[in-house]
């Protein structure tokens, strides 16, 4: 095994996962999100300075691996480059983005079909290098079928419209203490509504076995796999692999979709770093 110094980066916008590989080594750190939406490169430069650097110590990274959100847009591309090369101007430096994270992670160096069911949604089709094919996202007001935000929206229709039985309209006011109009200020007027819609998807995980959330739960996660999955062809023969908090809580939903509809079932990640460090093990 090479005993170059690797430091491979899965960024979000709100929190950095960052693995130090050297030889059999490895360290797991955390710093902000780094959104090249949000902070210019030199606010990136400088939280890399601030939060990381000390957290690294002497270590100096030969190759760098940057994953992250908002990375597929090639001018945010070349922002978050232009501030990890600031930083380590000798290093080998490639960014890309999450969706790449998730295809890597999952499939390695095998085809697959990767997917990533968290907050948001998205899937592709990997030959094994590349990302082939991409069922074009539509965020989470048109789209993100099978996503925290999805589910969650599905949670609170099923509160203000009165679907919920007693029981399930008792534990929901219970847990949450809010009303229509607060629940409406936060998602039409207030930043981010997209993590407000999917913070309704834990109260999913807590009632299991109801009916209702069962129903919630099957019919959001068989959308995603009707709207995306079924748009690739190769689909029918190659496994299927998923990343992200919702696909590994509710994986035993996924299971029984890819029995029902005779698909391969692949690996399932709460995220993708540990497949992400394998891969990279031999660069």
């Amino acid at each position: 095994m090479s005993s170059k110094v690797k430091l491979v980066a899965d960024s979000g916008s709100t929190k950095t996962e960052w693995c130090l590989m050297s030889g059999n080594t490895r360290k797991t750190l955390f710093t902000q999100g780094m959104s090249p939406y949000f902070l210019t490169s030199v606010q990136i430069e400088e939280l890399i300075r601030k939060e990381l650097l000390p957290q690294l110590g002497d270590a100096v990274p030969d190759a760098v691996y940057y994953y992250g959100t908002g990375c597929g847009n090639e001018q945010n591309v070349k922002l978050v480059f232009k501030s990890l090369h600031a930083v380590w101007p000798h290093a080998k430096i490639e960014v890309s983005h999450d969706l790449m994270a998730a295809a890597r992670g999952l499939c390695g160096h095998e085809k697959g079909v990767a997917s990533i069911l968290g907050t948001g949604s998205n899937s592709c089709y990997y030959d094994g290098k590349d990302i082939v094919k991409n069922n074009p996202g539509l965020g989470f007001i048109l789209g993100d079928e099978g996503s925290g935000a999805f589910l969650g929206k599905k949670v609170i229709q099923y509160y203000l419209y009165h679907t919920f039985d007693d029981e399930m309209r008792f534990r929901f006011e219970q847990k949450f203490d809010i009303t229509k109009d607060q629940i409406l200020e936060n998602v039409y007027r207030k930043p981010l509504p997209n993590r407000y819609l999917a913070s309704f998807t834990p109260f999913l995980a807590e009632n299991r076995g109801h009916y209702m959330i069962e129903n919630i739960l099957e019919d959001g996660l068989n959308e995603f796999f009707f709207n995306h999955l079924y748009k690739y062809s190769e689909s029918w023969t190659v496994p299927l692999h998923f990343a992200g908090s919702v696909a590994w809580h509710f994986r035993d939903i996924l299971e029984e979709l890819c029995h029902l509809y005779e698909l391969q079932l692949g690996r399932i990640l709460k995220n993708p770093m540990d497949g992400l460090t394998v891969f990279h093990e031999e660069d």
